[in-house]
C-alpha cells in the first residue's frame, strides 16, 4: 500500500499541481494538510474523478485536513478529543482497507506551529500535542497497522528553519 503526505498550503489553489502528481504518482492513500477550505468547498469532485473517496475535515482559510483514498473510508473521526474552544480542523483519522484484505488506520495530522515559545500559542500547541498523544495510546490498543502522518510542525534546530 503506497501512503503519501502533503502539506498542500491551500488545496484550491495548487490544485493543478495536486491532480497532477496523484495521476503520475497514484498512491492509495494521501493524507492532505492545510487545506485552508470548508468540507462543503473542498474540491471532491475532482478527486472522485480520479478514484478516491475523500474525507475532510475543513476550516475557512484556515488549517483543515483530508485522507483521499482509493477505498472507502470507514471508521472516521474528525478532531481529537474535544476540549472546549478549540475547534481547529487539525486533526482527521480513517480506517481503509488493504488490497490484502487488512485494513490501516491512517491519520492526517497538522499540527500548531505554536511559536513562539512562551506565548499562548506554544502552550495552545503543548496542550494540543499532549491531546494527541493521549489519543494515539488509545489508538494503540487497537493492535493494528496505524500510520500518523501530517505537518507535524517541529523545528528541531536552527538548521530546520530557513530564518531561525
Amino acid at each position: 500500500m503506497k501512503i503519501a503526505t502533503w502539506n498542500v498550503n491551500s488545496v484550491k489553489a495548487r490544485l493543478d499541481t495536486v491532480t497532477t502528481w496523484l495521476a503520475e504518482a497514484a498512491p492509495d492513500i494521501v493524507c492532505l494538510q492545510e487545506i485552508k477550505t470548508t468540507d462543503e468547498a473542498f474540491p471532491a469532485e475532482v478527486f472522485e474523478g480520479l478514484g478516491y473517496n475523500c474525507t475532510v475535515h475543513g476550516q475557512k482559510s484556515y488549517n483543515g485536513v483530508a485522507i483521499l483514498s482509493k477505498r472507502p473510508p470507514e471508521d472516521v473521526t474528525r478532531g481529537l478529543p474535544a476540549v472546549e474552544g478549540d475547534d481547529h480542523a487539525r486533526y482527521l483519522e480513517a480506517v481503509v482497507a488493504s488490497q490484502s484484505g487488512g485494513v490501516v488506520r491512517v491519520a492526517s495530522i497538522y499540527a500548531p506551529n505554536g511559536n513562539p515559545p512562551g506565548t499562548e500559542r506554544f502552550a495552545y500547541k503543548l496542550a494540543w500535542l499532549e491531546r494527541l498523544h493521549g489519543h494515539i495510546r488509545h489508538l494503540l490498543r487497537f493492535e493494528e497497522p496505524l500510520v500518523l502522518t501530517g505537518d507535524y510542525n517541529v523545528i528541531p534546530t536552527p538548521d530546520d528553519c530557513y530564518d531561525p
